[in-house]
C-alpha cells in the first residue's frame, strides 16, 4: 500500500534503537529511547525533508499506524528536530 501524506505531513518508518555500538559494546536499557526514523513519503508542502532521510523527531507528536504488518508514523514537518 502506498501512503500519500497531505500538506506538510511526513510518513516515516521507526527504527529500532541500537543494542550495541560499532565497537561491540552492549548498550543498557535507557529511560528515553531516541526517536528516529527513515522517511518513506512527504507531502507537497514539505520543504526541507525528502524520502530516504533519517530524522530525529518529537516522540509525543506522532500518529502511529500499521499497514501490512509494518509500523509507520505520520508527523508534521515542524515536529522534526534534525536529520541524521
Amino acid at each position: 500500500m502506498n501512503i500519500k501524506p497531505l500538506t506538510d505531513k511526513v510518513v516515516a518508518m521507526k527504527e529500532a534503537p541500537l543494542e550495541k555500538t560499532k565497537s561491540g559494546l552492549l548498550l543498557g536499557e535507557a529511560k528515553e529511547k531516541p526517536a528516529y526514523a527513515t522517511v518513506e513519503a512527504v507531502g507537497p508542502e514539505v520543504k526541507t525533508i525528502k524520502k530516504g532521510d533519517k530524522i530525529l523527531f518529537k516522540e509525543y507528536s506522532t500518529t502511529n499506524i500499521t499497514i501490512d504488518d509494518t509500523e509507520y508514523i505520520i508527523l508534521k514537518e515542524e515536529d522534526i528536530l534534525a536529520t541524521l
